[in-house]
This record gives structure tokens, sequence and C-alpha cells, in this order.
């Protein structure tokens, strides 16, 4: 396992939800990355942001990790999701928070979009 696999890895175990994005929840820096953002938000669950544009090998290194080819990428429980379009169904089909219920992760119960 290479060192930015390792970083990701660790990064990933870090927190039960973790959300690899551009920018940070306070400023993201694209739509989709702000989409999922909000949809986190919305649900209320807690969970780690690492913004990619601040570190290239990171950036370039998950998309490996998951072979998954963009940015956003959440992460529930060290398993990846998927990116926004994914993010954005399981929320809509209440998905995500039953997920959520699944996994034992505190949120506040939040209505389908």
């Amino acid at each position: 396992m290479t060192d930015t696999n390792s970083r990701i890895k660790s990064e990933i175990e870090s927190a039960d939800i973790v959300l690899f994005m551009k920018g940070t929840p306070q400023a993201p820096q694209c739509g989709f990355s702000m989409q999922v953002v909000q949809i986190l938000n919305h649900v209320g669950a807690p969970y780690k942001a690492i913004n990619v544009l601040a570190d290239g090998e990171i950036r370039e290194g998950v998309k490996a990790y998951s072979n998954w080819p963009t940015i956003p990428q959440l992460y529930v429980k060290s398993e990846f999701i998927g990116g926004c379009d994914i993010t954005r169904e399981m929320f809509q089909s209440g998905e995500l928070v039953a997920l959520l219920d699944k996994e034992g992760i505190p949120h506040k119960q939040a209505a389908k979009a």
C-alpha cells in the first residue's frame, strides 16, 4: 500500500462519515461538493470533510483508491458510497437516512427532499 493510500485509509477510518470534497463545508469550491454538504447538513449527521484541493496527492489518490473518477466522494463506516448523484438519489429515496440508522450513526430525522 502506498503512503498516499495509507493516508486515505487512515482518514476514512477516522470518522463514521468522511467526505472528500473540493473546498470546505463552509466554502465549497464546486457545486457537486456543495450539494453533498447540504445533504449531510440537512440530515444532521456529523461528518469529516477532507479538502482535496489542499493536497494534490490525496486529490488524485482518492480517485484510484475508490476506483471512482470524480470528487466529491462519500464514505460511511469506511465503505465507499459514491459521488454527488448517488448521494442525492439515496437522500431523495430515504436510503441515506436508512443507512445511517442501520450503521448507528446519529442524525436528525430528515424528510425527503
